[in-house]
Parts: structure tokens; sequence; C-alpha cells
């Protein structure tokens, strides 16, 4: 089945996280493809704030991950792999404690290591519109 999510601007990522959340069910890895400049992390911001991370979230760009308390106690992992060369540099942090975790894995630059990840992986495309909207698309 084919999903897509139109996010108008900045003030409708709220109601895009939610509806995007309640969608994906019981997915816990997603890898988000999408050029440079999409919107990558601020979606993925948009997606913490409504889990309830209290924490300030950003780009790890240079961390490669960032590790999130949800207001359900549950951890969430968030992966920027745009600085990975090599896959063994993902397998050197842990990658695959990360994906077998059970916790939720939202992943930028996911291309860079593609080769790592599970089949179960969830791969959502970001497009930018003429408009400069936002297009989340995916298939499961």
């Amino acid at each position: 089945m084919t999903h897509s999510i139109t996010i108008k601007d900045t003030q409708d990522l709220d109601r895009a996280a939610a509806e995007f959340l309640q969608e994906i069910g019981d997915h816990k890895l997603i890898a988000f493809f999408a050029p440079m400049g999409a919107g990558k992390t601020t979606f993925t911001t948009a997606v913490c704030k409504a889990l309830g991370v209290t924490d300030p979230v950003g780009s790890p760009t240079f961390a490669i991950v960032n590790e999130y308390l949800r207001a359900d106690g549950e951890y969430m992992f968030h992966f920027d792999f745009y600085r990975i060369n090599k896959l063994s540099e993902a397998v050197e942090i842990g990658l695959d404690d990360y994906l077998y975790s059970g916790c939720l894995c939202m992943m930028e630059w996911p291309e860079n290591v593609e080769e790592l990840l599970p089949e179960e992986t969830l791969r959502v495309s970001i497009s930018v519109n003429p408009d400069l909207s936002r297009t989340i698309s995916w298939e499961d």
C-alpha cells in the first residue's frame, strides 16, 4: 500500500508528524531518503515532539547518533549517516545493537549504510514540491 503526506509549511509539521506516526504503525526502522535541505531533520524533530521528547533535537551529523527519551519512557535513536564513508564505520558505532534494540530508529542519509539495513526497514522519501511544500511517501 502506498502512503503519502503533504506538509504545506512549517506550521503543518505537527499535524504531519502525528499522522505519520499513526500511519507507520509498528514500524521501528525508518529510513529517510531525500536530498540535502528537504527537511529530514526538521521532520524528525516534529516526530520527536509528537512523541513527547523534551530534550533539544538536532542533526547528529558529527555524533552520527543521538538518543532521546520519549514521554512513554521508551528510547528512540536518530541517525545521520551523511559522514559515513565506509560500512565499517557504522558497524564500529554498534549499528546492529541500535537496529535490533526494538526502539524507534529514524535515519537520515541511509543510502550510505543501506547494505546494513534490515529488510523490514521502512524506506520513506521526502520530496520538495514546486510550491516548496514537502511530500513524504512510502510503501508497506
